[in-house]
């Protein structure tokens, strides 16, 4: 199955997302908040988010998903074969990315329902 990591400038902020979407999407998918710094403040950090890659790895891939600014760039220090980091909105894109790993999906095609959370309109 399809991990993923939410990378995040804020640890609550990252914690309750996995929360929502676990809720949404099923317990059964690799999912893992990487947010703030290793001390707990606002930031980010490479080795929260490289845990959190190791453990949501399942040989599948890994898709990282984050919210602003610097998280794109710790994302991209850790971008590589399987992980592959997706350019969308922080949450609507984690709960369709998430519900897309529940449901067996393949990396790309995880990515690709998280990329079309960009087009969901609320009204």
């Amino acid at each position: 199955m399809v991990g993923i990591v939410l990378v995040s400038h804020s640890g609550p902020l990252a914690d309750e997302l996995v929360r929502l979407a676990r809720q949404i999407g099923g317990a059964d998918v690799p999912l893992a908040g990487a947010g703030g710094t290793d001390d707990g403040g606002l930031g980010t950090s490479p080795d929260l988010v490289s845990r959190a890659i190791e453990e949501v790895d399942r040989g599948d891939g890994v898709v990282l998903i984050p919210d602003l600014g610097s998280s794109v760039l710790t994302a991209r220090l850790m971008e590589g074969p399987g992980v592959v980091i997706a350019d969308v909105p922080f949450v609507e894109g984690t709960i369709a990315a998430v519900v897309s790993a529940g449901s067996g999906a393949s990396l790309e095609d995880v990515v690709a329902a998280a990329e079309e959370a960009r087009t969901f309109r609320k009204l």
